[in-house]
């Protein structure tokens, strides 16, 4: 899937033009380049985690116990997607639920020892992971695709 020959017209000139180049649409590209992530991802990621499971994974190492809901609004899951990540990671033992003190209804996900030293060996391998998805960029255009997208977000 190498592009490197991709240009990218201006989309004001390609609008009025009325001509439409598949290959230089951002949508596109972007999707040209999730691709080389996901296979760079899934190559290397340890415990055969998948990205939503890391994120997860992460997510609750950041933050310490959390709910299902807030857990899935912290990394942009619908309520459906979510349940079925806590489920699979509480199937391999990596997270559990407990009740929530303050409100029985409610039912907090936290790692366990396991879950925890899982995502700190994750955690070490992600960072070579986003490095060798941005290695073709100097180290200023991957602060500048950072920014970038931490907009379009």
């Amino acid at each position: 899937m190498a592009r490197s020959k991709l240009k990218v017209a201006n989309v004001a000139d390609e609008a009025a033009s009325g001509v439409y180049v598949l290959d230089e649409q951002v949508g596109f590209l972007m999707r040209i380049a999730t691709q080389r992530h996901t296979a760079i991802f899934t190559a290397n990621m340890v415990d055969g985690l998948t990205q939503t499971q890391f994120a997860a994974l992460a997510k609750l190492y950041e933050t310490g116990p959390s709910s299902q809901n807030q857990l899935g609004r912290l990394i942009y899951l619908d309520a459906a997607t979510i349940k079925g990540v806590v489920d699979r990671l509480s199937a391999r033992g990596f997270v559990t639920a407990l009740s929530d003190p303050k409100d029985r209804r409610r039912r907090a996900v936290t790692l366990t020892d396991e879950g925890r030293r899982v995502t700190e060996a994750a955690l070490q391998v992600a960072a070579q992971i986003t490095a060798q998805t941005l290695a073709p960029l100097t180290a200023a255009e991957q602060r500048t695709v950072a920014t970038l997208l931490k907009k379009l977000g």
